[in-house]
């Protein structure tokens, strides 16, 4: 509604205006679209039209490289308080995010200078990385991208419409993906509505509305809280609140109405997807 009161027109993907869309539509009408769909259409128009082009926000390497200056910051705000985080948990779909808070930690664990528990958090409905194989994979749906060696659940996976609509992504960033196979950090899937019940809580206690997505941090810092309020032991634990959730608004209200349900991709589907990737990828 912003873009559009400034003049701008806004098309639902997948969209009748490309190959990729309405081949799409035709197979499913009722198609919910995905991150990985609507990198196809944006690639078809680039291509189809001199005058455009496209950049990617998100999965490829120096994007996360880009972001990593949240990261830097953090650093530079956790030495003015004197601590060092204990755990650092960071919503993930293509991976921007994650990277961007973690990348800088990692480089001081590996340098030895502090040894955090690094812990990436997606959803349940799209576990690239819990549930995901490594692989050579395309990047979008429609294979008009390079090959990206990287956890994917197969480029024309199409999860299911949760609210945490930039974590719908079939596949997660290359670096992520190398640092996860290395063992440097961890992954966990967590469903949306108990991400939304810590949101709720984390609005009521701090006064900031999460988007969607960061409630996966939320989540599972919530989870580690939890667990050291048992233990008794005392942990630091550091997240990042990537965006509010005044735009998303309308899935607060399926929360606090009782009508959202959570959804979890079954295995039997992630391994239809994956039987379509030519085995030469594989």
């Amino acid at each position: 509604m912003m873009m559009e009161t400034w003049g701008a027109k806004v098309h639902p993907s997948p969209s009748d205006l490309t190959k990729v869309g309405r081949a799409i539509l035709n197979k499913d009408p009722d198609c919910p679209g995905s991150l990985g769909i609507a990198v196809s259409e944006a690639v078809e128009m680039a291509l189809s039209n001199s005058d455009t082009k496209y950049s990617l926000g998100s999965v490829l390497n120096h994007v996360l490289l880009h972001q990593t200056i949240i990261g830097e910051e953090c650093l530079k705000q956790m030495a003015i308080v004197g601590e060092i985080p204990d755990v650092i948990i960071g919503c993930t779909g293509g991976g921007s995010n994650f990277a961007g808070l973690a990348f800088p930690f990692i480089r001081e664990k590996l340098a030895g200078n502090m040894n955090p528990t690094i812990r990436a958090v997606e959803p349940a409905a799209c576990p690239s990385l819990t549930k995901g194989v490594y692989v050579y994979d395309y990047a979008d749906t429609a294979g008009m991208t390079p090959l990206l060696k990287m956890h994917s659940l197969g480029h024309d996976f199409i999860p299911d419409p949760i609210h945490a609509g930039g974590l719908r992504y079939h596949g997660m960033a290359p670096l992520i993906s190398h640092v996860y196979n290395l063992g440097l950090m961890e992954a966990i899937a967590i469903p949306q509505i108990e991400c939304f019940q810590g949101a709720v809580k984390f609005a009521r206690t701090e006064g900031l509305i999460p988007a969607p997505e960061p409630t996966h941090a939320i989540a599972a810092a919530i989870r580690e809280a939890l667990q050291c309020k048992e233990t008794g032991e005392a942990k630091v634990i550091l997240i990042a609140l990537c965006g509010h959730g005044h735009f998303d608004l309308f899935s607060y209200e399926k929360y606090l109405k009782g009508q959202m349900v959570d959804l979890e991709y079954p295995d039997e589907k992630i391994n239809e997807a994956m039987a379509k990737i030519p085995s030469f990828l594989q």
